[in-house]
């Protein structure tokens, strides 16, 4: 079974190269859709052996994605960004489980109970949130659990792991609606679990966490104003001390986000603000 890996990609001549090379021993191919970088993140993905195709930015980053997965022609699609890592034991459970039938991926279970368990909460957390479907007939897709690196070191409780995404799916039997930088992948058919984790880096500095503080905010401004949202004194309360409030306790407390010490407490607090700073972006747009 070929296994294409994609990536879309803008400016990450820091990342693309570890990217790839942790997948090097499991790709038959590797595609790149890159947004006009202006650094040397297209010639880093050539001289790993990636394709490399040019995608101009219009509305969401999804859409450059969604065109890497048009391009793959492989059966299996491994959807990646630059950050990430593919474990080597990530790597054997993908090359055991594309060549698994149905049946023997659904009775799959890892060895931890509890971690099954965990697993399947968020799970279900996913799709009452997102309105995804439980999917029928065959496996066409697999959710991955995913280590966030938070200032050096993974994030493990605050309701942050395990972060599953749906990276792994069957070739024409997944799309990304580019609606959101958030969305989860739209598979048609049964969606499975890896067991190992696809490890992120996503914030190795303060820096780079408020850069992408920043870019999500402006993003959910833009779904603030979608939906109707009205610039109004409640909703600015609401969105100043509500939402942010309850979201710090139940990552903080609920969660347990404290067990991961400074960094946790960090992270916490700068999700909360999340609310406020997407409404104020709403605000001041629509204005």
């Amino acid at each position: 079974m070929k296994l294409s890996v994609v990536l879309a990609t803008k400016n990450e001549e820091a990342n693309i190269k570890d990217c790839l090379l942790s997948v090097r021993g499991i790709a038959d191919e590797i595609i790149v859709v890159d947004e006009y970088s202006t650094d040397k993140t297209p010639e880093i993905a050539r001289m790993m052996g990636a394709k490399v195709f040019k995608n101009k930015h219009i509305n969401n980053f999804h859409e450059s994605k969604q065109l890497a997965i048009e391009k793959a022609r492989g059966d299996w699609i491994l959807q990646l960004d630059a950050d990430e890592r593919v474990s080597p034991d990530l790597s054997r459970e993908i090359v055991e489980v594309i060549n698994l039938v149905d049946k023997e991926i659904i009775s799959r279970r890892p060895d931890d109970k509890n971690k099954w368990k965990l697993f399947k909460r968020h799970e279900n957390a996913l799709r009452r949130r997102g309105g995804m479907t439980a999917g029928k007939g065959d496996v066409a897709g697999f959710f991955i659990p995913r280590k966030n690196y938070f200032l050096g070191k993974p994030l493990i409780h605050g309701g942050v792991y395990p972060d599953a995404v749906i990276r792994l799916v069957k070739k024409n039997k997944a799309y990304l609606p580019a609606k959101n930088v958030h969305e989860q992948m739209v598979v048609k058919g049964k969606v499975a679990w890896l067991f190992s984790d696809l490890e992120h880096f996503e914030s190795p500095t303060l820096r780079r966490y408020l850069m992408r503080l920043n870019r999500y905010t402006s993003e959910h401004a833009k779904d603030i104003s979608a939906s109707g949202v009205g610039k109004n004194y409640k909703n600015l309360l609401s969105y100043t001390f509500l939402k942010p409030g309850l979201t710090f306790v139940k990552m903080y407390f609920r969660h347990r986000g404290y067990k991961d010490g400074l960094r946790g407490f960090v992270w916490c607090v700068f999700s909360s603000f999340h609310y406020p700073l997407a409404f104020y972006k709403h605000w001041i747009n629509e204005g």
